[in-house]
């Protein structure tokens, strides 16, 4: 049996992950999940990630990378995961959704994500809090860094005199 590719996007920007709450079929409907979409013959994964975004949600984004993994979704059907950026537009459900929401790191869990999107999801819950840390890292050396200088040119304006 030939097995299609599904792809869904984590699409992050500022620091959260885009959730749609899928509106069908009724067996998943209420459930949230990455949007996305099967990919078509002759088309790349990052191109159908590309397309299904601006179908489902009307904004132009980029695939950037794929999370390690992939996940039955039915027979015949798998799903691999790419993290996306937003290039332009404001997310709207606008196919097969009725609701979106941004999520921080810590608001994760808020949702009932369908099973085969845990997994990705998890992983980008990691990376996105490793960006926070990160930059409230640079943030604070940045702050230290800043004193210390800030110090260094007051104590040397007084030397020598």
């Amino acid at each position: 049996m030939t097995v299609r590719v599904v792809v869904g996007g984590a699409l992050c920007h500022e620091g959260r992950l885009l959730a749609a709450r899928r509106s069908a079929p009724p067996e998943v409907a209420g459930r949230w999940e990455l949007p996305g979409g099967k990919t078509e013959p002759g088309e790349s994964v990052p191109e159908a990630l590309v397309r299904e975004l601006r179908e489902e949600l009307g904004v132009e984004a980029e695939a950037l990378e794929r999370i390690p993994g992939e996940w039955p979704v039915r027979a015949g059907l798998v799903l691999h995961v790419w993290t996306a950026r937003l290039l332009s537009g404001e997310p709207a459900p606008l196919e097969d959704h009725d609701e979106l929401r941004w999520l921080g790191p810590q608001e994760l869990d808020s949702v009932d994500w369908l099973d085969q999107d845990r997994p990705a999801v998890a992983e980008v819950g990691r990376r996105l809090r490793a960006e926070r840390d990160e930059r409230g890292e640079r943030a604070g050396r940045g702050e230290r860094d800043g004193r210390a200088a800030g110090h260094e040119r007051h104590t040397g304006s007084h030397g020598g005199a």
